[in-house]
């Protein structure tokens, strides 16, 4: 049984392929279009999962939806009658778009499937569509290793729900509670995000990351005043700071003037109040999912938890959840936020609708393949990508690739790394990678300011042989998706390392703390990948090799992108966007690259393209 998963229409569209129940292929439609959450049908994604799984248009069963829009379309209509004639204008300029996209949304995907697959085909008889919430349950518990489990999922809005609980058991699952629109533990933290002058949807890391150049001084009226949060976990917002359910904008002036001013203008300096500012927010998400969380292991005695939606992918609550030990395992899906609903839809139909029996792999770490379910390219494919775009390479045979690859980054190289499949999901693990030597005391800043272009304060995240991750971190359980955060191990700080205790904010960030302080945050925290032979093989030979000439077992790891841009695809993104930045090498499949052997006229188009100096 062939099940096409579908989420489009709102942003970051995907699709899978699911085949007798196993996740054959995923990808989300920016990483072909190069548009940064690209909400368009994804064609492209589509005709890759078809590619992959060597099946054609006829052979797929169901087509399924991520979504119901009629559900959300009552949920808007109610929203604007609730709060009229507040929000009246914008409801008008809405409305026009729902009557003819968004309402008839089974018209349209008829319509696109047609378009772009096939128009021999009856798309309207193979149509289903799955609940919001349903569709991130079911990507949280059936990939999971666990035979039954508690499932949480969080994030701004469905249909109507904003959070949930969920159980799973075998092949069924079934949502027990909700909380509903516009109750939004992931709205609340969108705005803090718009009110710190960052780009909802996309700049809630932004917001993580700056939280420890904090202090939680401003916790308190958020309680006071934004959330009412019970014992249970349950929380309700006051709306009358909020004004995302009839304006254009996620906050009003009730909330600047709690908070002492307008929003902050993007891209204009942070000051301490942004941090502190960012230091609260965090601080009160982690209560509510710690609460949600005592209260669903209580409740439920289940000793397993998955969790999905946007929320799931705050990967310092995550890491603060595994430290409290209210679980015994936690499972996260690497596609928490809405690409990853296509995955869940497909499953909902497979488990919940046809009612397969769901067989776990015990050899398998999980159903995700480390989440490696996109595109891959040969050898051949990639000499001829690259020879297209001008690139000046040597190729070599692994062995010599990974020696030479390990000892540039022990030479303090910065490598853009792409090998396999591509990942699926907002982080890169290996596939699609920069990576970098964590011992270097310079290397976060360069990292983010020449090759990224986004601001300095920014964390990044080691990779780490996982069997050595126990001497390195403070982790009590795999962390292979990147999705927890832990503490740098005690004996890997350095001595001195606590004397900041008179700076504040950003002058925080040059006092070296650890031996890999590239990878160290200045709480001594880290966002840790933990890399499997199983899953990854090349990358962690290269961490192996890494580890024989340097005695670390660690890389700098961050996604083979830059600022606004989706993380690369093909060989020609990788080189574009290796011409375009500071990287030194650059490493696709077998072919190795150095900036220094590029043609000189290609070198200065691209430093013109992206502004370099």
């Amino acid at each position: 049984m062939n099940i096409l998963g579908i989420s489009c229409y709102y942003h970051d569209s995907a699709a899978c392929l699911l085949q007798n129940g196993k996740i054959l292929a995923a990808a989300q439609e920016e990483r072909f279009t190069r548009l940064k959450h690209d909400e368009s049908f994804p064609i492209n994604s589509i005709l890759y999962c078809l590619s992959e799984g060597q099946i054609s248009p006829d052979q797929i069963d169901f087509v399924v939806f991520y979504d119901k829009p009629f559900l959300k379309f009552d949920r808007l209509l109610e929203t604007y009658l609730e709060f009229a004639p507040f929000g009246f204008v914008n409801f008008l300029s809405s409305f026009p778009s729902w009557i003819k996209d968004k309402l008839f949304q089974k018209r349209n995907l008829v319509i696109d499937l047609s378009n772009s697959i096939s128009n021999e085909i009856d798309w309207k008889d193979k149509l289903l569509f799955s609940e919001h919430h349903l569709s991130h349950a079911a990507s949280a518990f059936f990939p999971s290793p666990f035979e039954d489990a508690a499932i949480l999922t969080m994030d701004g809005v469905g249909e109507w729900a904003t959070t949930s609980i969920a159980i799973g058991n075998g092949n069924k699952l079934s949502i027990i509670k909700e909380i509903n629109f516009p109750h939004s533990l992931g709205l609340l933290y969108s705005a803090m995000t718009y009110y710190l002058g960052f780009k909802v949807n996309s700049g809630e890391y932004k917001v993580m990351g700056l939280a420890p150049y904090g202090r939680p001084v401003y916790a308190d009226l958020i309680r006071n005043h934004l959330i009412d949060i019970k014992d249970d976990g349950s929380y309700a917002l006051d709306m009358s700071y909020f004004s995302y359910c009839t304006g254009l904008t996620m906050t009003n002036s009730n909330f600047h003037k709690l908070f002492g001013g307008e929003p902050r203008e993007p891209e204009s300096e942070l000051t301490q109040r942004e941090m502190d500012l960012a230091a609260s927010i965090q601080n009160v998400v982690e209560e509510v999912v710690l609460k949600l969380c005592r209260h669903i292991s209580k409740s439920t005695g289940l000793k397993n938890l998955c969790l999905a939606g946007g929320v799931a992918l705050n990967c310092v609550a995550n890491g603060k959840l595994l430290n409290e030990n209210i679980f015994d395992n936690v499972w996260v899906q690497p596609a928490s936020g809405d690409a990853g609903g296509a995955v869940g839809a497909a499953l909902a139909i497979y488990y919940l609708m046809q009612g397969h029996p769901r067989v776990i792999d015990a050899s398998a770490l999980d159903g995700m393949s480390g989440s490696y379910l996109g595109p891959s390219f040969s050898q051949s494919e990639v000499e001829v990508e690259l020879r297209a775009c001008g690139a000046v390479y040597e190729t070599f045979s692994e062995v010599d690739l990974l020696d030479k690859t390990a000892m540039a980054l022990a030479n303090g190289k910065a490598v853009g790394w792409m090998s396999g499949r591509m990942e699926f999901g907002p982080r890169s693990l290996g596939g699609r990678s920069i990576l970098a030597d964590p011992r270097s005391e310079t290397m976060q800043k360069d990292l983010n300011l020449k090759v990224k272009f986004r601001e300095s304060f920014r964390p990044f995240a080691p990779s780490i042989l996982y069997e050595d991750a126990s001497d390195y971190f403070e982790l009590n359980a795999d962390s292979p998706y990147m999705l927890f955060v832990a503490e740098v191990a005690k004996s890997k700080r350095l001595i001195g390392a606590h004397d900041d205790r008179d700076l504040f904010g950003i002058d925080k960030l040059n006092i070296p703390r650890s031996s890999i302080p590239s990878v160290t945050h200045i709480d001594f925290s880290a966002r840790i990948q933990t890399v499997h032979p199983e899953t990854n093989p090349k990358y962690h030979r290269l961490l192996k090799r890494f580890k024989e000439i340097t005695n670390c077992p660690i890389l700098v790891n961050t996604s083979f992108n830059v600022r606004g841009e989706p993380i690369v695809c093909s060989p020609s993104d990788a080189f574009h966007c290796f011409m375009g930045t500071g990287l030194d090498v650059l490493v696709v499949e077998n072919c190795y690259m150095d900036k220094r052997s590029q043609n000189e006229d290609l070198l200065l188009d691209y430093k013109s393209k992206y502004a370099l100096d």
